[in-house]
């Protein structure tokens, strides 16, 4: 149950994409306080596939304008997940 607080949504853009089919890689907002193991295992659980290797970033969010109002998304964290050759997440197959 805890692996589903780690992983908070997938990011699907056309980079993602392209990296999905390229080098096998997928996109997830995850918990700003997850690890990379934590991630690792959390992404093996839950979709049951092999890890290879997790990267994370840490993404500033963006000050945005309303007319003379200032306002700011808030900071997020992105883990880029490597699986094995020839695991595939079914979640991911119709995007």
């Amino acid at each position: 149950m805890i692996n589903y607080r780690i992983i908070h949504q997938p990011i699907v853009t056309e980079k993602s994409v392209l990296l999905k089919e390229k080098s096998n890689q997928f996109f997830f907002e995850v918990d700003k306080t997850a690890n990379r193991v934590e991630i690792k295992k959390a992404v093996e659980q839950i979709f049951k596939v092999k890890v290879v290797s997790v990267n994370t970033i840490q993404v500033k969010g963006k000050i945005k304008r309303k007319g003379r109002i200032t306002g700011k998304r808030k900071d997020w964290k992105k883990a880029i997940v490597k699986l094995m050759p020839g695991e595939r997440i079914e979640f991911f197959e119709g995007v």
